[in-house]
């Protein structure tokens, strides 16, 4: 295994409740009502549709509200990977990645693994850093390790999710990967989105299922993979020593995507949670009326203070 690389689980595709549209010259995130399903390939209008997208939208009506899914590990958090982030918004680059006690940060000497103090008392992530959560599930009986990758940064889809996996794991005494479970779109008003709806993702039962009929379809899925040799703790500590292979999970193909939708130059949220009119500030100045610096040239003021004043 190559030291220092993230070894994820393989991605077929994408899921996403927003997209990326150019609006005055600029690309900036855009919110939707409905799922999308998207291939890995890229067009000249965007991600390219999955075949599964197409098939969903039909059955229901012209939107995708709800997505058949099954997970692949038992651990909530190998499935469900949320962690506050700090990127650099000019190159892409993931510069801080901590869980609000330990932090791994980017220095001029290396990777340092730091206390991590959270969002709200970081003077490195001035507002900046924000939670960043990757949801991996599986669609289909095609491929049982090929997943599609939903990405967010909204609140309200990784506390939900982060609940639902944790609550699912306890009450089917660790079978989560066996669960027939589905993606589920809500919507919600708030103050701060002045009565517009903003939408996050849930994770449900799968339609027509109770819990209790989805628990006894998960206790017949788990005896007959063990009966077939399918060794689901070891699959799960696979996927953990891959994980922690490498200091941050996204790679460089990867980060320009995550950068244009969800840390637009100027924006401060994506495409979820936010309502149409915290979408079009103006890119911030500094004080001589240039570009801020980026934020890798603040970590390096930052520490070449410190420096200064511990020597």
């Amino acid at each position: 295994m190559l030291k220092g690389l993230s070894i994820t689980p393989p991605i077929v595709g994408r899921i996403s409740i927003g997209k990326v549209i150019e609006k005055q010259g600029k690309r900036l995130p855009e919110k939707d009502d409905q799922f999308t399903i998207t291939s890995q390939i890229q067009g000249r209008d965007g991600w390219l549709p999955h075949p599964f997208d197409e098939g969903l939208r039909k059955a229901q009506g012209g939107k995708i509200r709800n997505i058949p899914i099954r997970l692949l590990f038992n651990d909530p958090d190998l499935n469900f990977r949320a962690d506050y982030t700090l990127f650099d918004r000019k190159t892409g680059r993931q510069l801080c990645v901590g869980n609000g006690e330990q932090c791994r940060r980017r220095t001029p000497d290396g990777i340092a693994v730091l206390p991590c103090p959270s969002p709200d008392q970081c003077p490195l992530g001035e507002g900046a850093c924000k939670p960043y959560g990757r949801l991996n599930v599986v669609i289909g009986d095609e491929d049982p390790f090929g997943s599609f990758v939903f990405r967010t940064t909204g609140f309200n889809s990784i506390r939900t999710l982060m609940a639902r996996l944790q609550y699912f794991q306890a009450i089917s005494s660790n079978r989560l990967s066996c669960l027939p479970l589905e993606l589920r779109l809500r919507g919600k008003s708030t103050r701060q989105s002045l009565g517009t709806p903003i939408f996050y993702v849930d994770i449900t039962v799968r339609a027509g299922l109770s819990v209790e009929e989805a628990l006894t379809e998960a206790t017949r899925i788990e005896r007959e993979r063990q009966a077939a040799g399918f060794d689901q703790a070891a699959l799960d500590q696979a996927a953990r020593v891959g994980l922690a292979n490498g200091a941050f999970e996204d790679t460089e193909e990867e980060r320009n995507d995550v950068i244009e939708e969800f840390y637009p130059t100027g924006e401060k949220q994506g495409a979820e949670d936010l309502a149409p009119q915290n979408r079009s500030n103006p890119g911030r100045t500094s004080a001589a009326g240039g570009n801020d610096p980026s934020l890798s040239e603040k970590l390096a003021g930052k520490l070449a203070v410190r420096d200064s004043s511990v020597s």
